[in-house]
């Protein structure tokens, strides 16, 4: 394979929270006088909500029965300011990017709304830092649907066998971008998902600046 570009999942994977979403979450409800929602509800409510403009319907979803004159709309943008507020690059990542489109055609697919993600990377100033950007919000369906994958090749004019796609969770990233045809990098960390066989290649979050250029180089 003669790589040709290379394509980034966001979180947990270039950029993370100072503090754990279950938290992040709380905070936002008690802020939007919600009642306390479950993570794992959220997540379940996220998975069937990957595309669109805002969070609202993962809220309206969640809020649905329980006794609140909470506004989902307004919890939804408690919640994205919250994580703004929180979102720290990995260290090196932005200039890990700079140097890989020297030599590649380097994108970002991210799982979410529209707003929510675009929000993330105005936060960290990164708004100009990709060749391409696709958030699944704006698609038809997100990851691990091979649509999503598709739709940042076709931004990137590449082949997949011509690409690798470089994050951490196993169904959306490793599984998605494998059955998609793309090489696989998962990136790893501590209580992080397990290492991937399906994965061509691991890489600790930590050391991701240092080591993802020779692991790329090697594929």
């Amino acid at each position: 394979m003669t790589l040709r570009a290379v394509v980034f999942d966001l979180d947990y994977t270039l950029a993370v929270p100072d503090r754990d979403r279950e938290t992040l979450l709380r905070e936002a409800a008690a802020a939007a006088d919600a009642p306390p929602l479950s993570r794992a509800a959220y997540l379940d409510a996220h998975r069937r909500n990957l595309t669109g403009e805002t969070r609202e319907p993962i809220f309206a979803e969640l809020l649905d029965g329980a006794d609140t004159s909470a506004d989902p709309a307004e919890l939804a943008a408690e919640y994205r300011r919250t994580i703004a507020a929180a979102l720290e690059p990995v260290p090196g990542a932005a200039d890990l990017v700079r140097d890989l489109r020297e030599r590649y055609r380097v994108g970002l697919l991210t799982n979410g709304p529209v707003r929510a993600q675009r929000d993330k990377l105005a936060t960290l100033g990164w708004e100009g830092l990709f060749d391409a950007v696709v958030v699944t919000g704006d698609l038809a369906a997100g990851k691990p649907d091979v649509r999503a994958f598709d739709a940042a090749l076709d931004r990137l004019g590449v082949a997949p066998a011509e690409a690798a796609y470089v994050g951490d969770e196993v169904e959306a990233d490793v599984r998605g971008a494998s059955e998609a045809g793309l090489a696989v990098v998962q990136v790893v960390w501590p209580d992080g998902p397990d290492p991937d066989p399906r994965a061509d290649a691991h890489v600790d979050r930590a050391e991701l600046a240092a080591e993802l250029p020779g692991i790329l180089a090697a594929l």
